[in-house]
């Protein structure tokens, strides 16, 4: 293990310090969270997720760390976070029985929820993998598959802004992110927060394994692009249309400009700023 993959001993933090007995007390979960680490520094959660997947002893495993060295968002982005300010953590499947997109919903949705409720406002999604605030970013997932022999394994990395004022993001940032303290207008709780967080992922999963229709339909009401123009870069080309749905297998359906209906899946897919 590296040396900066440190476990968390209650080094008094902050009052919202991630402690695994915490998060676990009254934790009404069965699959999502029946195991809690809480590193005190580490590269990635990413990282040790990885490792910790490669047992299948090891499904419904939560990894949260308080600060990240080398945290990653989608397509080699970067995710910075000073220390004790968010919920960095990476949850592990290894036995995902949903295709990638469907996946990828069901995620946003339940981090959406959670987020809301911590917020008491509503979160929204913006596809594939931004929660927003009040139209700026909170929030992000990142989605990590790898499928073998032995089934498929999937690693849901998260990461959530609670406590940044927003001086804590550059000047470049400070229009498009925000946290849940400065929406709030309080000071959020963590621990409530995680115990959130990996509920409404639990349920939202049952719910998605028995029908993507529940899924999809929460993640319309909830999305920010829904009957919106978007544009966005698939494969290297540029396309541009009106939002008109979701398909759980296929992704974002976009009525195109130039003519025709077509589908975009989340995985070689980036938005473009209109």
């Amino acid at each position: 293990m590296p040396i900066t993959d440190l476990p968390s001993y209650g080094s008094g933090l902050r009052r919202d310090e991630l402690d695994p007995d915490k998060i676990k007390a009254n934790l009404k979960t069965k699959r999502i969270g029946r195991k809690i680490l809480v590193y005190n520094r580490t590269s990635s959660t990413q990282t040790i997720a990885a490792e910790y997947a490669k047992s299948k002893q090891n499904d419904g495993l939560v990894i949260f760390s308080e600060e990240q060295t080398a945290g990653r968002g989608r397509a080699d982005n970067k995710w910075h976070s000073s220390r004790s300010d968010s919920i960095l953590c990476s949850i592990v499947l290894t036995d995902s029985r949903l295709n990638s997109e469907l996946l990828s919903l069901t995620c946003a949705v339940a981090v959406a929820e959670a987020i809301g409720k911590s917020a008491k406002g509503e979160a929204k999604i913006k596809w594939p993998n931004d929660i927003m605030l009040n139209g700026k970013k909170v929030a992000g997932i990142l989605l990590e598959s790898k499928t073998d022999n032995s089934g498929n394994t999937c690693i849901i990395g998260i990461g959530i802004n609670c406590h940044q004022k927003k001086e804590s993001f550059g000047l470049e940032l400070q229009s498009i992110a925000t946290s849940i303290d400065i929406e709030s207008h309080s000071i959020s709780d963590r621990i409530s927060l995680a115990k959130r967080l990996l509920t409404s992922m639990e349920h939202w999963l049952k719910v998605a394994a028995q029908t993507s229709e529940k899924v999809i339909d929460q993640w319309r009401e909830l999305s920010v692009q829904l009957g919106h123009r978007v544009k966005l870069i698939y494969n290297s080309r540029e396309f541009s249309g009106n939002c008109i749905g979701i398909d759980p297998e296929k992704g974002l359906i976009l009525q195109l400009d130039t003519g025709g209906v077509r589908m975009f899946d989340a995985g070689h897919t980036t938005i473009v700023k209109q």
